[in-house]
């Protein structure tokens, strides 16, 4: 079975109630929130009501709210090889 991935990239402030409506109908309130819903011509419907404010994706299977998290989590630019507390402990030991 697969999944739509669905993530509200555009707000929806000063749009009409009937959209707003939708948006919460699918269960995305913010910006940048991602919901899972199984892949049905009922939610390609409300889907194509609000295709402008939205980021559509077919996936395999839905992900965990800590999953979504980690995907979304950037690189940090660099790595720690050796800490120098470690270092220092092992030399005053010695």
């Amino acid at each position: 079975m697969s999944y739509f991935r669905i993530t509200l990239m555009r707000s929806a402030i000063g749009l009409p109630t009937r959209t707003t409506g939708v948006l919460k109908a699918l269960g995305l309130k913010k910006r940048m929130a991602t919901v899972f819903h199984p892949v049905t011509q009922d939610v390609a419907g409300q889907i194509m009501k609000v295709k402008e404010l939205v980021d559509v994706k077919e996936v395999d299977r839905p992900m965990t709210k800590q999953e979504v998290h980690l995907e979304r989590k950037p690189d940090p630019g660099y790595y720690i090889e050796n800490s120098a507390g470690s270092e220092w402990k092992e030399k005053r030991r010695a």
